[in-house]
């Protein structure tokens, strides 16, 4: 009887003291199936190899009085959080070329696509930053699936930020409220906040927080070159990876984003919104839905092309200047770049800017000196109207000046001190209705960096050429991510990009090696803008 009641005791002390071993998250036979991370337990799936999380809130619901403040950190939720669906995107004017789902002002989440298998494996990290022109967009669509680029061996990041009059509205009471004596930006303190959730909760997943690559498409381009120039992101990222953006100011109207225009078209908006004679503007704004704010924002008129009255603005603090004088003055972070452009970048703006006086060559002519002013005769020298195609020759312009130029001039000064870099130019035209009018258009590079053609405008699925194409670039990518070179086992060579020779790679269905992109446009570029690339 003494044994078995010795028996008895010894088992339940073993009960006891296995019931107090907290098996960390992630690990175990589930995997990664959940994980903790700051706010709570989250569970995920796992598909294909992948392990998937949907929905991660990553920041507060920039709601009620934290409208038009800085991101703050999310309260705890009870249980476990199944992160199995998108969270809802933020509030945005409909678009023709972008398709969001759910729209909602709480709308500040992330997705995670990890391929580890354990929490201990240190894996690359990869943070995707949508573009859209700082006014449309999201993290959860389609084209931004990360479970192909994951499977190279890396975890991918997509995020939402808020976008338009909720995201980069400027107005003279806002600065007042401000700590920091300015106001906007709000949608790029959103990415510095995901950034810093990267930091704090990728280790769970099977990621090194000291092996982070930021990228970006468009906006999200641009974006990433706005991180590399913040002190707010010291520290955030090892890499970057620009895709059709770079700089603001190839274009001369993309130039003027001073705080001071911008608290004007915050005025603007409050008057059109009827708040600017309330005793209380901001709570009377405040009170105002994101439909309302989104209307009354598109009768404002724009005068920058791509890009709406929301969106960055420089304000000495998140963003201290502009992007391309800090490159000049050497004060962007000390990181390897990746930058690139496609063959005609210009086609789709020109399609949906409703400049209808550039059908002609005397309308070409007019809209380019409205342009560039006293530089028109060397702008229409360097992009004449031939045999009367002013649109192909407003998408030279609108592509050279407004895209390429700046990502050379990116690498440039990358070079010029000693950083790596390196430069693409993507020309890939598939066999698709759609691209006998758009060509290398803006934005399809897309659908090869993340591997997803099933869109409605790039089903390329049973195209062998754009397949293989595809995995080339997600080789490139993702070697760049996981050690800064592109370079790696069965790919075309990738000279880095140096002032001497300026190399650069161009991605097509065969891949080759060019030099001195769009050397022609230089006098251009050097009168316009002072970039000496």
């Amino acid at each position: 009887m003494k044994r078995y009641a010795h028996r008895l005791w010894v088992f339940l002390a073993i009960l006891i003291l296995s019931s107090l071993i907290v098996i960390p998250a992630g690990c175990g036979k589930q995997g990664l199936e959940t994980v903790r991370v700051k706010g709570g337990t989250i569970k995920g799936n796992q598909i294909d190899g992948i392990w998937t999380y949907l929905g991660i809130p990553y920041a507060a619901p920039p709601v009620g009085e934290l409208r038009w403040k800085e991101p703050v950190p999310v309260e705890e939720w009870g249980g476990v959080r199944v992160c199995s669906t998108y969270g809802p995107s933020c509030p945005q004017p409909e678009s023709e070329l972008l398709e969001v789902e759910r729209e909602d002002e709480d709308c500040l989440y992330l997705n995670v696509w990890s391929p580890a298998e354990n929490p201990d494996e240190k894996l690359p990290v990869m943070v995707f930053i949508h573009g859209g022109g700082f006014n449309t967009g999201s993290g959860s669509q389609d084209i931004y699936e990360g479970d192909k680029l994951a499977g190279k061996g890396v975890i991918v990041v997509t995020f939402n930020y808020r976008l338009g009059p909720l995201g980069y509205l400027c107005h003279p009471l806002l600065s007042e409220e401000s700590p920091e004596g300015v106001s906007g930006n709000y949608g790029m303190l959103d990415q510095v906040a995901a950034f810093k959730w990267v930091q704090e909760n990728i280790s769970a997943f099977g990621g090194n927080p000291e092996n982070v690559t930021a990228f970006g498409e468009s906006a999200g381009a641009l974006s990433v070159i706005n991180l590399m120039i913040s002190p707010l992101s010291k520290g955030l990222f090892q890499r970057v990876i620009s895709e059709s953006g770079s700089f603001y100011d190839g274009l001369p109207a993309s130039r003027d984003n001073t705080m001071e225009k911008a608290e004007n078209s915050g005025e603007e908006l409050a008057a059109i919104l009827g708040c600017n004679s309330s005793p209380d503007i901001l709570e009377a704004m405040r009170e105002k839905t994101p439909v309302e704010l989104i209307e009354a924002a598109g009768n404002i008129e724009d005068d920058r092309l791509g890009l709406g009255n929301f969106n960055p603005v420089i304000d000495g603090w998140a963003i201290p200047d502009n992007q391309s004088t800090l490159f000049a003055e050497r004060k962007q972070m000390k990181i390897p770049l990746l930058a690139g452009t496609n063959a005609d970048e210009g086609t789709i703006f020109i399609l949906g800017s409703g400049v209808s006086s550039t059908d002609s060559p005397e309308g070409y002519e007019n809209y380019v000196r409205s342009l560039y002013g006293p530089n028109a005769d060397l702008a229409l020298a360097t992009f004449p109207v031939e045999q009367g195609d002013a649109f192909e020759a407003l998408n030279g312009l609108i592509t050279q000046m407004g895209f390429a130029a700046g990502a050379r001039f990116a690498a440039s000064c990358q070079a010029e001190y000693g950083l790596d870099a390196y430069l693409y130019n993507f020309s890939r035209r598939p066999d698709l209705p759609l691209i006998e009018m758009v060509g290398s258009c803006h934005a399809l590079e897309l659908f090869y960096v993340f591997g997803n053609f099933t869109g409605r405008f790039a089903d390329l699925r049973n195209s062998l050429i754009d397949l293989d194409l595809s995995e080339d670039i997600m080789s490139y990518w993702t070697n760049f991510a996981k050690t800064g070179d592109p370079n790696g086992k069965n790919l075309p060579e990738w000279p880095t990009y140096t002032v001497k020779g300026k190399i650069y790679q161009n991605l097509d269905s065969e891949i080759t090696t060019g030099e001195n992109l769009y050397g022609d446009s230089y006098p251009l570029v050097r009168q316009t803008t002072g970039w000496q690339w």
